[in-house]
């Protein structure tokens, strides 16, 4: 959720989706948005500078397209809160091949399978990643997202305020993985437990 051309979220490594999604049901969240296949391309130049000053350029499609640029992050009461201006565009292959005619070029590719949902305003979204499973929660304020983790009984102190592709880095990392991209084929056969990704479960799992 986007006020004002800023994010304010956080998000829970889950060990136990259905469980999750059980809850959101009994607590009357509405999906707008079935679980639909994501394929995000993070855009950068050839020396990465915005990777250098934590900014971001995406082009991501689902069941839409979009092109999305975040500034860098600031934690604000537990939460992350970054500059997000996103716009809607109409062709995937020719947009990327504008940015790459701009200079930019694709760092890396991620997939992920999301299903969105509404609660009370707050935008949930479950995100299905190669290496586990994530709920990020999107507000107007920490306040409301704080209520609704207490809500789907997550613990506040497991929230992760890192990125997927910052997650993705320190793993990479620290197993030594060669491949540049968050996919599931990449990660096919692979076992990814929560101390690989310094993350705690937040619901018990």
């Amino acid at each position: 959720m986007t006020t004002n051309n800023q994010e304010i979220e956080v998000k829970f490594y889950i060990t136990q989706l259905p469980a999750v999604q059980k809850r959101l049901a009994e607590l009357g969240a509405v999906v707008t948005r079935p679980r639909t296949h994501e394929i995000n391309l993070r855009l950068d130049t050839v020396n990465y500078d915005l990777a250098k000053e934590k900014r971001v350029l995406r082009l991501r499609q689902d069941n839409q397209i979009r092109l999305t640029y975040k500034g860098p992050g600031a934690l604000l009461e537990g939460t992350l809160l970054r500059q997000e201006i996103e716009v809607s565009v109409s062709d995937f292959s020719k947009t990327l091949a504008l940015l790459e005619a701009l200079g930019f070029q694709v760092a890396l590719m991620y997939e992920k399978y999301r299903t969105a949902l509404d609660l009370n305003g707050v935008e949930i979204s479950l995100d299905e990643m190669p290496f586990g499973n994530f709920i990020e929660i999107e507000g107007g304020d920490p306040a409301a997202i704080r209520s609704i983790a207490a809500q789907l009984h997550l613990n506040w102190e497991a929230r992760v305020v890192d990125s997927y592709t910052g997650l993705f880095e320190e793993l990479r990392s620290d197993l030594g993985l060669t491949f540049r991209d968050i996919s599931f084929a990449n990660f096919a056969g692979m076992l990814v437990t929560p101390a690989d990704l310094n993350v705690s479960p937040a619901d018990g799992g």
